[in-house]
């Protein structure tokens, strides 16, 4: 028994190691014409020197040159000038030196290499082509050249039967619209799509742009970008924008950035961040929304807006025009704070525009009415109009409510503090007066059509009475609960940003 399995175990080895030699069974490489064939025993026994158009043959390729060495045992050959490797009826291989293994099947090309297959170039001074993985490789720089673009890298290689080319080390693409810098990225020289798998930058005309993922369509000038996006507008070079990931669409000025977004204009002083970014150049207008957020910059007090969606409008140089917020709006400074359904700034003459029964707070005061337009100069609030059902309750020490009414008003303010209102059509007042000690003297409720207000440290000062008023000084007892307070009185503190998280919480 032992002898039986003995004799098995050889006979299995034996099938093994003959289909191991079948299976590496090599073709030999084929001597088609040469002028002359020389042999000199010094170069070797089985070498023979062919000078003169010399042309080999190996399988389905072609080998041409001015001259060569072939070695039959070894399988072997190294041809000198004009080397030629016509790999098929698109794709060629030239160089001056050449050493190509028939077993391996792998061609080293030295000295001015040319790789060419169909409108696709590539130009080395070394160059490694493996005819079974059909992968040709470089190490010491490539230029690859087609009708459109132009590349260049340290390292690289080619999978001439996928048409891709994958750079390492240095690269770059130059394009008539733009000239990328990369790490590590791949070039379809079919889909003329370059991806990237390293850091990378992309220059054109108007912008310079920095990321680590994506892809970049040099036909359609179409590219979508991941992974710490940033972007420098190089017409406007107050304006720059970093996201996760964003799909651009030059030629017809659209991009789309997509979570964490932040566009910042250093000469507006604005930050605009969301989750969600809509850039139409041709149409002149950008939206920002999820998560929306506007940051108008002063020093240490900047003004914070939330809304669900943030836009704005440009003109041809990208100089913003107007900014508008829609729905939920909150927003928060120190010194005013604020909601509203809908808000519009319009930058040229600083106005800004509350709609749908804003609320503003400054201090102690809450200021309402149908609408509000705020005059800016210097990022500082000079007048504040109120339109149709005016309000302003200001709350003293005492937790009772002074109460200004009427049709519409002017505020004006000094160093962003209220200093005097203009009350015009059905003025009312109710005022707690009281001693020094804040001890109740009673409760003035005054009628006229209308009225100025002066203001004191954000208390009132002094009140002017115009077209027959009509004043009483009522004592606490006389009034009743209801009776304090003036119609369309509605205190909303619980709805008072006290910071600015607050102004997401609706």
């Amino acid at each position: 028994m032992k002898i039986k399995l003995y004799i098995l175990v050889l006979l299995f080895f034996s099938l093994f190691l003959s289909s191991k030699i079948f299976c590496q069974k090599y073709t030999k490489i084929h001597l088609i014409h040469a002028d002359e064939l020389t042999y000199n025993k010094k170069l070797g026994e089985n070498i023979r020197r062919l000078i003169g158009d010399v042309i080999f043959k190996h399988d389905s390729t072609f080998l041409y040159c001015d001259s060569a060495y072939l070695d039959d045992e070894t399988n072997n050959v190294k041809a000198f000038s004009n080397v030629h490797i016509k790999v098929s009826d698109t794709l060629n291989l030239y160089g001056d030196i050449l050493n190509y293994n028939g077993n391996t099947q792998i061609a080293e090309i030295h000295n001015n290499v040319k790789l060419i297959d169909k409108h696709t170039t590539l130009i080395t001074d070394n160059l490694i082509y493996n005819r079974k993985t059909k992968i040709a490789t470089y190490y010491k720089r490539g230029n690859i050249i087609d009708k459109k673009n132009q590349l260049t890298s340290i390292k690289g290689y080619y999978h001439t039967d996928k048409k891709e080319f994958f750079f390492s080390d240095s690269v770059v693409v130059i394009s008539p619209e733009n000239i990328i810098n990369s790490d590590t990225l791949m070039y379809n020289t079919i889909s003329k799509i370059t991806y990237f798998y390293g850091h990378s930058t992309m220059k054109s005309k108007e912008n310079f742009i920095s990321f680590e993922q994506g892809w970049y369509n040099t036909m359609s000038d179409i590219s979508q970008l991941k992974k710490n996006i940033y972007i420098i507008n190089l017409v406007n070079k107050s304006q720059t924008l970093s996201c996760d990931s964003i799909y651009y669409e030059p030629q017809n000025g659209i991009e789309k950035a997509f979570k964490n977004v932040t566009l910042t204009d250093t000469i507006q002083n604005i930050i605009l961040k969301g989750n969600l970014l809509y850039y139409y150049k041709n149409l002149g207008y950008s939206i920002i929304t999820d998560s929306a957020l506007a940051i108008i910059i002063k020093n240490n007090d900047s003004l914070f807006l939330h809304a669900d969606t943030l836009k704005s409008t440009f003109d041809s140089t990208q100089t913003a025009k107007k900014f508008y917020a829609y729905y939920k709006i909150k927003f928060y400074r120190k010194d005013i704070q604020g909601m509203c359904d809908s808000l519009v700034y319009k930058i040229q003459d600083s106005t800004i525009s509350l709609y749908n029964k804003p609320v503003l707070w400054s201090d102690k005061n809450q200021l309402s009415a149908d609408s509000i337009k705020i005059k800016v100069n210097n990022k500082e609030i000079k007048t504040m109009s109120l339109f149709n059902s005016s309000f302003i309750i200001s709350q003293d020490s005492t937790k009772t409510y002074n109460q200004i009414k009427g049709k519409n008003m002017i505020g004006y303010f000094y160093d962003n503090k209220l200093k005097k209102i203009k009350v015009k059509g059905n003025a009312q007042t109710l005022y707690f007066v009281r001693e020094n000690n804040g001890e109740l003297i009673g409760i003035n409720k005054t009628i006229s059509s209308n009225m100025i207000i002066l203001f004191l440290d954000n208390k009132i000062a002094s009140t002017k009475y115009l077209d027959h008023p009509d004043a009483t000084l009522h004592p606490k007892k006389e009034l009743s609960a209801k009776d304090i307070l003036l119609k369309g009185f509605k205190w909303v503190k619980e709805k008072r940003p006290e910071k600015t998280s607050d102004t997401f919480i609706w």
